[in-house]
Formats: C-alpha cells, structure tokens, sequence
C-alpha cells in the first residue's frame, strides 16, 4: 500500500475515544489535585504530548518486520535485565512496598510496564509463525509459558500482585485467539478457583501456613476486600473513602471541582488507583458510564481491527493489547467498587502516571498501525 495512502486508513474513531480518555484524564486529575500539588496536571499533559509523539512514531514503519529474526529475544532479554536492576541499591525504588521502580537522577520509571508490551509481540511472533508453518514442529506453548514464567515470578517477588496478573490476562487472551483447546481454560479455571477458596480457606481459619504463602500487605488486602470496615483508618480506609465518594455522586455528580471526598483529602492518592471515584463523584452515574461507553468503543474498534487484519501477527498483537487493557480496566474499576480485591492497578489512559501511560500509548500505536496496514477492507474505516 502507498505510503500517501496510509494516513486515510487509520482509525479515527479509536482515536477520538483515546482523545476523550486523555480530556477525561485530565479534569479527573484536576479534580484530585484541585486543593494540593497542581503539578501533576501539568506532569500529565506532557506525559500525554510525549506518549502521543511515541505512538505517532510507532506508525512510521511497518508492524511486519518487528517478526522478522531474533530481534525480539534480544529485546525480551533487556526487559529482563530492567526488572532485575531493581533490586539494586541506589538504582531500585521503593513505592508503596513494591521494588518496581528505576530511578536515574530526577526521571524513575517502571520496568514491568514494557515488559508487558514485549510479551505481547513476542507471543505473537511464535503464534503466527506456529500457523504459517515457520515454527509448526516447535513446541510453542512451552516455550510461551517459559517466556511468561521469569518476568510474571520476578514481579510477583517485588512484590506486584497486579501487575504479574496482568500477565496472565495477555497470555490467557493471545492463547484463546490462538485456538488453545478450550479444556486447558477449563483445567486453568478449576485449578484458580480451588487455589482461591483454599487462600480463603486459611483466611478464615487463621491457619499459620497463609503468612508463609502471602505477604502481611496482601493479606491485608484480603481482610480489606472482604470486610472494609474492620480496619476504618487503615487498610480499609481508602476503599471505604471510593465507595462513599461513588455514592455520594448518584446520578448527575456534585459538578466540577465540588466533590467533597476529593477535595476534602478523603481518599489518599487520588490520581492514582482511585481516579474512577473522583471521576464518578463529580460526573454521578451518568459521567461513570459514559467512561464506560467510550471504553466500550475503544475496545470494539481493537477487536474489529484484530478480526480485519491481513496477518495473523496483527491479530495476535491486537488480542494481546485488547486483553491488557480490558482486564486493567476490570480490575481497576472492580476494586474500586469493591468486587474485587485492591492490587493497586491504574486505570488505562486516566489515572496519572508516565511509564504506565507511555507504555499504553505505544501499544495503541501497533493496534493502530496494523488497522493501518490491513489491504482491502477500506469499509473498515467508515
């Protein structure tokens, strides 16, 4: 396809939800600031404008050739060493009881968030050159799990339970394209299921073997999930503080800047992982689904470029990036709420953050160029 052609098959519509996602980012982070350090508003514009250059940049060449040789085992061996440098003093950081950070001078970044994007197109690689018969005799689903299995293990040490789940969120979503029998979900469902209700098993019976297999913080969170206001001022707190703050909105939302949880200092880090109850407090019900709405379309534009697309590579980095988000939406959300546990996950394109956002960015900007380079299908724009 010619290079003048290009610009006119991208999708528009995918980018105007992003476009709404990174408005909505910024009065959400506004709000959650609004009485404290304005900074961050400031930090996010610029971390937008430069994940923005980033996935621009990403469109330049065609997604294709990143299949090409061993080019992605080399990188894969980088991210491996960035998760690793954490540990050492001086280089690693410390935030919120997790190791997960590099700090170099006044710039720190978070490994684990590129490796997730290096997975995803790795895992591709060996799909697809599973299917046009390059690596048919390889034993692609081991080599998937022993690819998966050293970062999802080293981020699980750090502690970053959320994180090492998002993992398994990319591999079980690419697998499931993939055309994996369906038996090994079912046998991967029944082997969770039965390792959850024994956790809460011990949980509840105060067995001496649950502080061996968990954390003292992620007990805590289970303790917290199931029973909020057993720990009002502490590990309850924050969770206790969203759920009133969501409520509190009702329908129509106090208005902007008038959220009284928000604004009050109610809910600590509040442009972080609690962002959707600044957001729904302000905005009501109606501002909460309509973030919903725009991910809903966000999400159905990636799936139709996953099903338009010309090579299966292309559908397979689509699915992996589709399932990232959605499950980080998921799990963002749900915590919030309190259906599911807290694990201290952002919620994509909204809450603040660089190295989440940037990552994000440019996986948005493969989907993008795969959409971009599907022949024959110029309905798929419309």
């Amino acid at each position: 396809m010619k290079k003048s052609r290009l610009i006119w098959q991208i999708d528009v519509l995918l980018l105007m939800a992003l476009f709404i996602l990174a408005t909505i980012s910024i009065v959400s982070i506004s709000s959650a600031t609004h009485t404290g350090d304005q900074s961050y508003v400031e930090k996010q514009v610029w971390w937008y404008i430069l994940g923005f250059l980033l996935m621009f940049a990403v469109l330049l060449f065609d997604y294709k050739i990143l299949s090409q040789g061993r080019f992605l085992y080399l990188i894969y061996g980088f991210g491996i060493l960035l998760l690793l440098l954490v540990w050492i003093p001086g280089l690693g950081v410390k935030v919120n009881g997790a190791q997960q950070w590099i700090r170099i001078g006044s710039f720190q970044f978070q490994p684990s968030e590129l490796i997730k994007l290096i997975l995803i197109l790795l895992f591709a690689k060996l799909l697809s050159e599973r299917e046009t018969g390059k690596g048919r005799n390889s034993p692609v689903l081991g080599i998937m799990l022993a690819l998966f299995a050293l970062p999802f293990f080293i981020i699980l040490s750090q502690p970053d339970l959320g994180t090492a789940l998002v993992l398994v969120g990319i591999l079980c979503s690419m697998l499931w394209v993939g055309g994996l029998d369906r038996k090994w979900f079912a046998w991967g469902l029944l082997f969770v299921s039965v390792a959850v209700g024994g956790i809460f098993l011990l949980y509840v019976t105060n067995h001496p073997f649950l502080h061996v297999i968990m954390e003292e913080h992620q007990i805590s969170r289970i303790q917290t999930f199931l029973d909020p206001a057993s720990d009002p001022t502490g590990a309850g707190y924050q969770l206790t503080q969203a759920k009133i703050a969501i409520g509190s909105g009702m329908l129509a939302g106090k208005g902007f800047h008038q959220g009284t949880q928000a604004q009050g200092n109610w809910i600590p880090e509040p442009h972080n992982d609690f962002i959707f109850a600044v957001f729904a407090e302000e905005f009501g019900f109606i501002g909460g689904s309509f973030l919903l709405s725009v991910y809903l379309v966000f999400f159905c534009r990636m799936i139709l470029i996953a099903s338009r697309a010309d090579r299966r590579f292309g559908t397979y980095i689509t699915a992996g990036v589709t399932g990232m988000l959605i499950f980080q939406v998921f799990q963002n959300i749900g915590m919030t709420l309190g259906l599911v546990p807290v694990t201290g996950l952002p919620l994509p394109f909204v809450s603040y953050g660089g190295s989440s956002l940037i990552t994000q960015l440019m996986a948005v900007g493969l989907v993008l160029n795969v959409g971009m380079r599907t022949e024959n299908d110029l309905l798929f724009h419309s």
